[in-house]
């Protein structure tokens, strides 16, 4: 005589849709904010919102980097498509100066990474910052 299935307790059936719903909100996340979050608590970094224009003869790209010491600005060519723009704050920011209470930690940089879709001279870049905006520009290779 076949054996009867065994029946499937409520805990089980819910536990399963509990999985299925944490997949479809992780992917959720991902399609959203592809690039994670916009700090890094173990480098006490806050991400710098910036944007990359391409001009037939150069590479401009402007970052927002409100109270940060100038003179710690460093750029730098990650690879030949990647470049990192790190500045250290004139003031450390926390978590609740942002209206965020229920996460703990303090931010004393800023950084922003961008990706350069053509060929740049990362050695003759040249930099200005005026108004807590800096900006970077590479002359483009032929």
């Amino acid at each position: 005589m076949p054996e009867k299935p065994r029946k499937r307790s409520i805990f089980d059936v819910m536990g399963e849709y509990v999985e299925v719903f944490d997949a479809l909100a992780d992917e959720l996340l991902e399609a959203t904010f592809p690039e994670g979050p916009s700090w890094n608590i173990e480098t006490c970094c806050l991400q710098a919102l910036s944007n990359v224009f391409v001009t037939s003869r150069e590479v401009v790209i402007t970052a927002d980097m409100p109270n940060i010491e100038p003179e710690t600005v460093k750029v730098e060519a990650v690879d030949e498509t990647v470049i990192q723009i790190t500045a250290k704050m004139k003031k450390k920011v926390r978590f609740a100066d942002l209206g965020i209470y229920h996460r703990q930690g303090e931010f004393s940089a800023l950084r922003c990474q961008d990706r350069i879709q053509v060929p740049f001279d990362s050695e003759k870049m040249k930099i200005s910052f005026t108004g807590g905006i800096l900006e970077v520009r590479f002359p483009r290779k032929s």
